[in-house]
Parts: structure tokens; C-alpha cells; sequence
């Protein structure tokens, strides 16, 4: 008997065809998640100065990105390099965050983003927003204020709380813009565009972060761990979020890359010992909890 051959795509009805392509997409950024959950650990590992992490960081993703992608070395249009303005921004203030406060409190307060896409979408994109939508978005906000509400003491990790949880609200403005700006490229006619407004914000990034990233001194764990998040951080999820935003909402998007905050502390206290207060470990319940819940109700509708 002869191997079962799967149908062309041309063979597929529509709303399957279409069925599937989300679900494809929720695995490439879901894969992007896991990808991303690590960046705060790692850049705990270097001895690096903030802005040479950021800048050398967005330097290697950049170069990652081009070799990578062969859309990605079209020629930038005033778009893509106004999506990368809130790409910099966001890749930057996340790792001033990071050397400043706990892994934890900056993903989980970069992830109030989706609070920021439900009030601009219906504006910017047209994208209308649900009852269920803003009921998942609520149980979300109810997860991230835990982290508000506990106010930890300075460690050797996380030596100014204060300033950089500010910072990573910030970051969660412009994560924001980000995923809508990539959105809006993604259903343009260039499926390429995405990509290239990433390497915008890249070099914008490196850009911003030069003058401070010389003297130079770099040790052997400070060039893998650049690499590591250069290419493995930045490069390869955000190839993956490219290619997936424009087959779901911005908001599906942002809900589903909360699975990032679930994993970033795991990853800052197996590898940093890094220890999240018990109202970080609730909230990252609920904000679990409320992403598994979405995607699998968004899979079963199709």
C-alpha cells in the first residue's frame, strides 16, 4: 500500500486552508515565545554595560536577520523604519530593564502590552474586539498587576527595582506599537516587509546604543552570550513572529506571546537562582492559565 499522500494547498477547502495557516502561525509564535523567555537570564550572564548588550545585541541579530532572510535585504521604506523606531525602543529598554530589575517584573511588565493593543487596534487597525477578547485581556491584567502590588528589595541581580520597572513599562508601550506596526505590514502586499522593519530597529538600536558601547573589553562568556541572543533571541523568533502576525489579530498575537513571562523567571532562577515573590508566582499563574485557555478556544473556533 502506497504512502497517503497530503493534498496541494490548492485541494484544501478555504476555511480549512485557513484553519491551518493559524495554527501554523500560533506555533511559529509560541516557538517565538520560548525563544524570547530566555533573553533575561542571558543578558544576567553578561558583565557587560547595558547599552553594550543592547547595542552589540541588535548589532549580531541584525546581521542574523539579513543572512537568514532574503527578504529581508530589500530596500527599507519610511514604514518599516517607523516600525523600527518601537522595535529599538523595545529591545533597548528591555535590557536596561533586566540589569536593573528582576527577570520577572520586566517581561511581566512588558507584557501589559496587550492593554495598550485593545485601546489602539479598533483605532489603528480596524481589528474589532470581542466581549471574550476583553475578558481574557482583564483576567490578563488582574496576572500583571500582582507584580505591581509586591515591592522587593534590591539584590545583586536586580539592584534598582524602582527604575527599572518603570523602564519596563515603557518597554511595554512600545512592545505595543510593535506588534501592531508589524501587523499592519503583515497584511500589506510585501510579506517580506515585517522582516525588514526588524532590521530597522536593529541597526536603529545599535545606533542609539554606539556611543556608549566603546571601551570595549569582551570575555569569552560576553561573546557567546551576544551571539546567543543576537541570532537565538532576536534573530530566528522574530523571523518566526514575521511570518506568522499576519494570520492572526494583533491582540491573538500579543495574547499568545504571554507565554514568555511564564517562562522568563523559570529561566532566571534555574540558571541565576533569581527567586520571583510568591505574587509574581500568582500572577504568572493566571496569566498562563488565561493564554491556554485563549488559544485553545481560538484553535477549536478556527
Amino acid at each position: 500500500m502506497s504512502a497517503a499522500v497530503a493534498p496541494p494547498e490548492a485541494a484544501i477547502p478555504e476555511a480549512a486552508l485557513l484553519a491551518r495557516r493559524r495554527a501554523r502561525a500560533r506555533l511559529l509564535l509560541l516557538f517565538a515565545a520560548l525563544m524570547f523567555s530566555t533573553g533575561g537570564a542571558a543578558i544576567k550572564a553578561a558583565a557587560l554595560t547595558s547599552p553594550q548588550i543592547a547595542g552589540l545585541r541588535a548589532a549580531v541579530g541584525a546581521i542574523a536577520v539579513l543572512l537568514l532572510a532574503r527578504g529581508a535585504r530589500r530596500l527599507a521604506s519610511p514604514r518599516a523604519w517607523a516600525v523600527g523606531v518601537a522595535y529599538a525602543g523595545t529591545v533597548v529598554l528591555f535590557v536596561l530593564a533586566n540589569k536593573l530589575t528582576t527577570a520577572a517584573n520586566t517581561i511581566f511588565l512588558q507584557s501589559t502590552a496587550p492593554v495598550y493593543v485593545i485601546l489602539a487596534a479598533p483605532l489603528l487597525l480596524h481589528e474589532r474586539i470581542g466581549r471574550r477578547d476583553l475578558m481574557f485581556v482583564a483576567a490578563c491584567a488582574v496576572g500583571l498587576s500582582l507584580f505591581v502590588l509586591g515591592v522587593e528589595p534590591p539584590t545583586t541581580t536586580a539592584p534598582d527595582p524602582a527604575t527599572g520597572n518603570l523602564l519596563a513599562i515603557a518597554s511595554g508601550v512600545t512592545w505595543a506599537a510593535t506588534i501592531l506596526g508589524l501587523r499592519w505590514m503583515g497584511t500589506g502586499p510585501s510579506a517580506s516587509a515585517p522582516v525588514v522593519a526588524v532590521v530597522c530597529g536593529n541597526l536603529i538600536a545599535f545606533a542609539v546604543c554606539l556611543p556608549w558601547i566603546f571601551p570595549l573589553d569582551l570575555h569569552g562568556v560576553d561573546v557567546l552570550v551576544l551571539l546567543y541572543l543576537g541570532v537565538f533571541q532576536i534573530a530566528l523568533p522574530y523571523l518566526a513572529v514575521s511570518r506568522a502576525i499576519g494570520q492572526l489579530s494583533a491582540l491573538d498575537a500579543s495574547l499568545l506571546l504571554l507565554v514568555e513571562p511564564v517562562l522568563s523567571p523559570i529561566w532566571a532562577f534555574a540558571l541565576h537562582g533569581e527567586t520571583p515573590g510568591p505574587l509574581a508566582i500568582g500572577g504568572g499563574a493566571i496569566l498562563l492559565a488565561a493564554t491556554a485557555a485563549k488559544s485553545a478556544i481560538d484553535a477549536r473556533a478556527g
